[in-house]
């Protein structure tokens, strides 16, 4: 069984498409209104254009899929962490470790160790079952809340570099030598 992690393209899209609104179905079925849940080809395409959308392959089939937004690319950041967002896996593949795999290593290879970020972040919504907790158990933190459409969304923080993250929160100068 071969599994690969790499950057989505758009021709891509119709099957991120496919993998993200199977994925989505309970947040339909609780009428939470992620862009995500009811994305379109247009929608997933230009997202895959403007942010990056990782993917996990086994064996050729996209089974899971996340998309990485940072500050300088979003006009609606609060917070000048990257964004993690549309994080989905095919439900054929839930809890095989699959979408920790896939997240855990865009956590650390690409954001902690290529970009160099202190921390990222993302969002669900208060009222969904499972999401907070699940997040709070890979080491997210609720850092702010607030209402959007209606819905009380908790935006949740996990520090990947507590020196620099340290250094940025309390402004600190970067010694060189």
């Amino acid at each position: 069984m071969s599994q690969l992690i790499r950057l989505a393209t758009v021709k891509d899209a119709p099957e991120v498409l496919s993998l993200t609104l199977r994925a989505y179905a309970p947040i339909r079925n609780l009428k939470i209104k992620f862009l995500a849940a009811t994305a379109d080809l247009q929608l997933v395409t230009n997202n895959i254009r403007r942010n990056l959308t990782y993917v996990l392959e086994r064996d050729g089939q996209i089974v899971s899929t996340v998309t990485v937004r940072h500050p300088w690319n979003d006009p609606e950041h609060f917070s000048p962490y990257p964004f993690i967002w549309w994080f989905a896996v095919d439900p054929l593949f839930k809890q095989k470790g699959i979408g920790s795999a896939l997240l855990t290593w865009v956590e650390e290879n690409m954001l902690r160790d290529q970009v160099k970020a202190p921390a990222v972040y993302l969002a669900t919504a208060d009222r969904h079952p499972w999401l907070v907790s699940i997040y709070e158990r890979r080491g997210y933190e609720i850092f702010a809340e607030r209402v959007h459409d209606g819905e009380k969304i908790v935006y949740l923080r996990k520090i990947l570099d507590e020196t620099l993250y340290r250094m940025i929160e309390n402004k600190e100068p970067l010694v060189s030598h």
